[in-house]
């Protein structure tokens, strides 16, 4: 389906996250033990099953065998205003200026963990690790540049944790990915929409304007199935303080499916001669001599596909006590961001229909393309502090603070992903309502700047195209909440 660099966001939606709530699009949302410090000692603290994910060398810690199955609740506002947009003539496109794009999305993970003996333990999860969406309105200014963005990212992991001596082990994880994605918006063909009823009636000379193209829409989708893997560390070096070091790899998927437009026009190049139709000019569209409308391919489709690589990312973690009753976590983790150069959709078609067109000098300028948008991210940070309170022997209180660096550049922010960089404050609890019983519960906020996007269309070789261009102003907030059940046997 899509692109030729490691990221396409061109890609949802089941189990989403919008692309409000993480990083990127990777998502976090694989524990609510751990949102309420902001994910911050995760995989240092010895809290549940969970740890199947964030760090199987803690696996060993754990006491018996653990079950942990939760969901957490996304609702996401991204707000745009004073949007405007431009054909590819340099016409203003008609549109929705302002508007406010809401998610609201439901995460569930299911993990389990036990011994094989007294050094070597396993666990089982299933969970969400990468996702984003977004949709607007078909009215929205910004149509030619996206309507819908989506990717899913569902895993199915085994894990392993070895217990090297009496305060360090090492564990790894294999996982079997499987992404799905979508990526669509309205075509904008050179402005025939935007030229209005009575020009192009007065153009052809004769009313042959055809509304249909006002309604040309492209859509574009793919999965696959790729393994993965993960490493972790854990240790104890005196008592109190723990410790913990993850490596989640990268993983490679190559999308395919279809891409499919509608109502697509038919120039006179291309029906010169034909009886059925009427050629004024070899780049304007022909007429249809049975609708004596301009004519127009109801649907094309054509088999595309995209190279997809999610970032590797390297984590480090610290769960430190304090006093009896108090405990401080924190984290900081690196994510390779770097890989995502570009959204490339290259045709996989024996037949090609669109591609005829779009990999043409005058447009993306390389063979066998579809879609093309340059996105140059750059590789982040992030880092979380959180605090935990024994209040009650069965009641622990937590809070954190996280903030999350955003990968994309100023000057590459697009309709698609119109974030910055995220701060989270979280709440949480865990209540042991039993001796092998639990559940956790937690509320995060996360705000961000306001986000300015000033976005064109490029060839592969990343020049200009057209006169294309879209801006806009985005406010974006997210309020996430998340209850878990644990259970040790």
């Amino acid at each position: 389906m899509l692109k030729k660099s490691p990221f396409s966001l061109a890609v949802v939606s089941a189990l989403l996250c919008g692309s409000l709530q993480a990083e990127g699009y990777k998502l976090y949302e694989q524990s609510v033990s751990s949102m309420g410090t902001a994910y911050a000692g995760r995989g240092a603290q010895v809290t549940d099953a969970s740890l199947v994910y964030s760090n199987p060398a803690a696996l060993t810690r754990l006491q018996g065998a653990h079950f942990a199955g939760g969901i957490s609740f996304v609702g996401a506002s991204s707000r745009y205003s004073d949007a405007q947009a431009f054909s590819a003539n340099g016409q203003p496109v008609a549109g929705r200026s302002d508007g406010n794009n809401k998610l609201r999305s439901v995460i569930p993970f299911l993990f389990y963990s036990n011994h094989l003996n007294e050094r070597l333990s396993y666990g089982l999860g299933l969970y969400v690790p990468f996702g984003i969406g977004a949709e607007y309105d078909d009215d929205f200014v910004g149509r030619y540049f996206a309507t819908e963005t989506g990717v899913q990212v569902v895993s199915a992991q085994v894990s392993l944790g070895y217990q090297l001596t009496t305060n360090w082990s090492v564990g790894a994880g294999v996982s079997l990915n499987r992404v799905s994605g979508v990526l669509s918006k309205y075509k904008d063909h050179s402005g025939l929409c935007e030229l209005g009823e009575a020009a192009t009636n007065t153009l052809f000379g004769a009313p042959v304007y055809n509304d249909a193209y006002c309604h040309s829409h492209y859509e574009v989708k793919g999965d696959d199935l790729a393994p993965g893997f993960s490493l972790g560390l854990h240790g104890e070096p005196w008592q109190g303080t723990r410790l913990a070091l993850m490596y989640q790899s990268a993983i490679r998927f190559t999308l395919t499916g279809d891409s499919v437009i509608s109502n697509t026009p038919i120039t006179g190049a291309n029906v010169q001669g034909h009886p059925g139709y009427l050629v004024i000019a070899p780049q304007l569209p022909a007429i249809d001599l049975t609708t004596g409308k301009l004519a127009a391919m109801p649907q094309l489709t054509e088999a595309s596909q995209l190279d997809l690589t999610t970032p590797a990312s390297v984590a480090f973690s610290l769960d430190q006590q304090l006093t009896e009753l108090l405990s401080l976590q924190f984290s900081l983790a690196w994510t390779e961001w770097s890989r995502f150069q570009s959204i490339d959709i290259i045709s996989a078609d024996q037949s090609p229909s669109l591609s005829l067109s779009t990999e043409l000098p005058q447009n993306l300028n390389a063979p066998g393309y579809i879609g093309y948008i340059p996105q140059k991210w750059q590789n982040s940070w992030s880092a979380a502090v959180g605090f935990s309170f024994q209040a009650q022997p069965n009641l622990l209180l937590k809070t954190g603070l996280a903030f999350d660096q955003n990968p994309i550049r100023p000057e590459r922010k697009t309709a698609r992903i119109p974030t910055d960089d995220r701060t989270w404050l979280t709440l949480g609890a865990n209540w042991r309502f039993s001796a092998k019983s639990s559940l956790d519960v937690a509320i995060g906020h996360m705000w961000m700047p306001g986000v300015s996007v000033d976005e064109f269309e490029y060839n592969v070789q990343d020049q200009p195209l057209y006169q294309s261009r879209f801006q806009a102003n985005y406010r974006n907030k997210a309020l996430l909440i998340g209850m878990q059940f644990n259970r040790s046997f």
